[in-house]
Formats: structure tokens, sequence, C-alpha cells
């Protein structure tokens, strides 16, 4: 039951033990016990140390760090019987952090994160959820009942620093004013909404949601509107983030404001809308593609961050290497072929195209590339953006480029019969092509561009290479640790890795960030590719002449020396550049 406008009995002290005497006899160990948090072992361990120490198990357990500081305290919150919630993926609303001051919440551990205006209930989270004496306090100075939740202490504080750091606070408190002055005083004609919209708070709201989204590597930002709230979320490391909530008062405002700056229309609410504009925030400049689409609580936008600072990452950075990376170099090095990227929406394709232009781009050969859109500028390329609206389709933009005298060109995407012909006769007459598919592995390249129509005599001597990728968090390296995994998972590893698998039984151990500050508690930070190579060999050649399926192409492939992406996914959790459990995540079958 959560702490709702409690009186303490009497003093702290006496609180505390009277909630205490309401638990069982079980402890913090018992319950990460039972939930595989930690080993038999480890707990055997810990009640010995227990005995001969004369302290708790539990303060062992803090003092050494066995589980992570969100761990313990969830397990603390499920003993007291008290709601727990995480922080690192908690929704702040601009409205509850006004209501107490940084001082307040730094002095008493605290952070509020939602308010519920209908029933006058303030959620907030507490490192010390006992502490009645701080939820009277904030009770008498707000005024309204106290929803307490327990939450790691190290999050607490995180959150303390991260969100009072953000001016959107007191630029949504005034916006709310301004809007009931609003109602009290004068209609706006609609007129002079465009005026009030580029004004403070509305703009500064706007550009602190955006600075938020730069700072923490967001690549989309989603502003949604709910029925009684806008959510704000974030796009990290390809995990969407629930990190803001904004009052439903300010929605059209905020819309508007984004509009304009997108050059939209801000009177159509009824069909979908695309722009774009650009933002700057110190030295980094970021190009936003705006999409808007009308949903039943209103207005949906979601923002695509495009950050033209930071360069193009080569092969190895984005996590190619051994017989993979040589595999693809020799391919890309023929001059003529099809490179193809096989992967899901937001598997990193474009980006390994980009790695692999910037590799062969020289003065001696003139690369062009037909894109939708342009995500990142390479001094050198002649980039083209589609246009379907005047006809500059991929189709018709790749017959443009065979006028331009190319050697090397990246078609966007293959995404129809005339596209995967005219590629095909452009690698046929001697140009090096380069694209993408929405397949879900290399090996489904082939039978995919045979359902557009193309010919498998003319796929056989032109299909170079098929590249199968995913995206995988990295380990945050300023908070990794190692633990030893549970056998069944070694002899599944063991297994899919084969000869691979070079490691003995004692040597075997994975890899998982604890969480900080760093990392914002998620335990990851940055991202890598885990990848396979399908070289066309005769071998594969014949095969792709007598219409083989994906299935037995790839048992080819892995005959003659190919890695699949599990198990690169499961040599890079063994050398700790991620987890299992994002392998698992992304790969798994």
């Amino acid at each position: 039951m959560p702490i709702q406008d409690l009186s303490p009995p009497q003093s702290r002290a006496s609180y505390q033990q009277a909630q205490l005497q309401n638990v069982d006899a079980r402890t913090v160990a018992d319950i990460l016990l039972s939930e595989k948090a930690i080993t038999p072992l480890q707990y055997e361990e810990l009640r010995v140390k227990s005995a001969s120490q004369g302290v708790s198990a539990d303060t062992i357990i803090e003092k050494e760090h066995l589980v992570s500081d969100a761990k313990f305290s969830e397990a603390r919150a499920k003993l007291l019987g008290i709601p727990y919630i995480s922080l690192a993926n908690a929704s702040f609303s601009p409205e509850a952090l006004s209501l107490l001051s940084r001082p307040v919440v730094e002095r008493f551990k605290i952070i509020p994160f939602h308010f519920d205006d209908k029933e006058k209930v303030l959620s907030v989270a507490m490192a010390n959820p006992l502490d009645t004496d701080a939820v009277s306090f904030i009770r008498q100075k707000t005024g309204f009942t106290i929803k307490a939740f327990a939450a790691a202490p190290n999050e607490v504080a995180e959150a303390i620093t991260t969100q009072y750091r953000q001016e959107i606070v007191a630029e949504v408190d005034e916006a709310l004013k301004e809007k009931e002055e609003e109602k009290e005083s004068h209609t706006i004609d609609s007129k002079q909404i465009a005026e009030i919209i580029q004004e403070a708070p509305i703009a500064k709201i706007v550009s602190t949601v955006l600075e938020y989204a730069v700072n923490s590597r967001s690549s989309d930002v989603h502003i949604e509107p709910q029925e009684d709230r806008v959510r704000v979320r974030y796009r990290i490391d390809g995990i969407l983030y629930d990190k803001l909530s904004l009052p439903k008062a300010v929605q059209e405002a905020v819309v508007s404001r984004i509009k304009i700056l997108s050059e939209m229309k801000i009177d159509e609410h009824r069909t979908p809308q695309d722009g774009r504009f650009n933002f700057k925030i110190g030295s980094n400049e970021v190009d936003l593609r705006i999409s808007v689409m009308p949903t039943a609580h209103g207005e949906k936008i979601v923002m695509r961050l495009l950050r033209k600072s930071g360069g193009i990452p080569t092969l190895p950075e984005l996590g190619l290497a051994g017989t993979a990376l040589k595999n693809l170099e020799a391919s890309i090095l023929r001059p003529h072929g099809i490179i193809l990227v096989c992967g899901p929406t937001g598997s990193g394709k474009t980006t390994t195209l980009y790695a692999l232009l910037s590799r062969l781009n020289t003065a001696r050969v003139n690369i062009m590339s037909l894109e939708d859109p342009i995500e990142y500028q390479i001094a050198g390329v002649n980039h083209v953006q589609i246009n379907p609206a005047v006809g500059l389709t991929f189709a018709t933009g790749l017959r443009a480029f065979l006028r331009q005298d190319p050697n090397i060109i990246l078609v966007g995407e293959i995404r129809d019969t005339e596209t995967a012909e005219l590629a095909i006769q452009a690698a046929l007459t001697g140009h090096l092509i380069f694209s993408t598919l929405h397949t879900s592995d290399a090996a489904s390249g082939i039978p995919r561009l045979l359902d557009l129509g193309a010919e498998n005599f003319l796929l056989s001597s032109t299909v170079t290479a098929l590249v199968g990728q995913r995206i995988v968090r990295k380990i945050c390296s300023n908070c990794k640790g190692s633990y030893i995994p549970p056998k069944p998972l070694v002899d599944e590893m063991r297994s899919n890795l084969g000869k691979l698998f070079t490691l003995g039984e004692t040597e075997v151990k994975l890899y998982r960030g604890k969480g900080c500050l760093e990392c914002g508690s998620s335990g990851y930070l940055g991202r890598v590719g885990i990848f396979e190579v399908l070289t066309v060999s005769m071998t594969v050649a014949q095969m792709i002449l007598e219409k083989a399926n994906s299935a037995m192409i790839a048992k080819q492939a892995i005959a003659e020396g190919m890695i699949t992406m599990k198990q690169d996914g499961y040599l890079k959790a063994l050398s700790g550049v991620t987890t299992i459990e994002e392998i698992l995540r992304v790969a798994q079958e």
C-alpha cells in the first residue's frame, strides 16, 4: 500500500518499527534469491558472513554491491509492501516538479513525478519511503494527498540533478498561467496565434525538449497527445523512454510552434504533414525531419534527429571484424556488382552504406547516391534526395544517374521491380551498386529480389555480397561488471558457436552494466552492430540459378565459413561488448 497522508506515530523510529513488524520473517536476500538475482551459493555465503560479522545479510548485499541499487531498492520495497518505481524509465510532469523547490527535494531525498489535478494527489519517489516526516512536510506545504513510492537512492539523486536542471518546469508553469489569463480575459484571433507561439514560454518548452534530445543522444522524439496529458518519449540507443509529461493545456501551442518551425500549415489538423528544420545547440547542429499525424486525442509529432557533426564511423567502429570484415572489404574492391545490406527498419543499414562509401571515396571515382532522406553529407559524394511529387523516384533517379558517368551508385532502397531491374542492368554495365533490402537476414535477400521479378541468371552474375545486420546496445564501460552465466545458457552458446567457442568450463564470463550517472542508470551506453556477410561464391551462384530457398543458401554460406548474426552477437557478449539479453532481444529466431 502506498503511504498517503500519514501522520508519524510518536516518532519516525517508532513508525518504522511498527511498519517492519508487519513484514514477514523474510529478508531482502530471500526475495533476491527467489527472483534469481543472486545464486544459492551467494545466499549461503551471505548467511555465513552475516553470522560471523554480526550484521544483516541485507547490509552485506548493499555494502558489497552484489546487485544494482535499483534491484536492491525494489526488493526492499516488496518486503515492506510499498510500491516501487524505476526512475530511469519514469515520465516526469513539470507540473509536479514545480510544486516542490530543489532545496526541499534535496533535503528529503525525494522527487515528485506525477500530479493528479482531479484527485489532488501528488506522487513522489523517495530514497527512504519510511521517512514520514518528509511525507507530512510535503503534505502540509502543498495541501495535497501524497502518494509515496520507493526508488533507488542513486536514481533519486540523478533525477533531481537532471529534472531541476531543465528550465522547462518554470516555462510550463508560466504557460499554464498565461492560458488561464487568456480564458479569463479575451479570445485570441487566429491571426495572432503565430505571434504568440513564437514567444516564451512555448518556444522555450520546445527548445528544451530538443536540447534534451541532443544531449541524451536521441535518434527520435515522440510528442504524443493522451487523454489527460502530452507524453514526450525519446528513442535512445534504439529504445523508447518516457521522459517527460506536459499538461494537456499546452498541447495545441506546442504542436503549432513545431509546425511553424517546419513550415507546415498550422490550421490543418485533419491530414498528415511532413516538414524539416535545423536546430543548433553549442557546436552540435541537427537536421530534424518532422512528421505530424492526426490521432484520437490530437496531433502526434515524431521528430527524427539527423546529426550533421560527428563524422561517419569506420567499418570496425560499426562492429565488423575478422572474417566478415575481410570478406566485405574484398567485395567492395571489385569494380562492379551489387552489394546489399539487409535488415528491418532501424537496424543501421544506411549507416553501413555510408561507411562503405567513405571507404571508397577518392577523387578518382564518381560516387552518386539516391536517398530518402539524405542522412549524412559526405564531401565528394553527389547526394540526391528523391521527390515523388515531381516524379523523382528511386527508379527514375537511377535511370538518370546512368547518364552521369558514375563509378559507384548508392540506391537508398530497392522496393519495386523497376528499381531492381535497373540496379541489375547498372551492375552488368560495369557499375558498383550499393543498396538495402528489408529482409530478416542476408540469405533472404536473394528470394526477395526474385519476388520483385529479378531474373535468377542475372542475380547469380551480379550480386557480389549480402550483409545482414542488427544493432545492439553496448555495455556502459563506467559500470560494467562480470558474472558467471548459468550452465544451460553456456551450453546453448557452445552449441550455437561450435568451433568458434574456444573457452573452457571455468573461463566463461558474461558482462552487464550495473547502472550509473554516465548511462542514465540503464547499464548501456552507445550501440554497435552484429553482422553476417554472405559472399556469393561459385556454389552459392549456382544455387541462385536453381532458385534455392534462403535456408539452403544460408546453410551453404555457413559451410563456407560465414559467421551468423547470432554467432557474432554471442562472440561480442563473451568479449564484454554487449549483454546476452541484447543479443536474444534482436537476434533470437
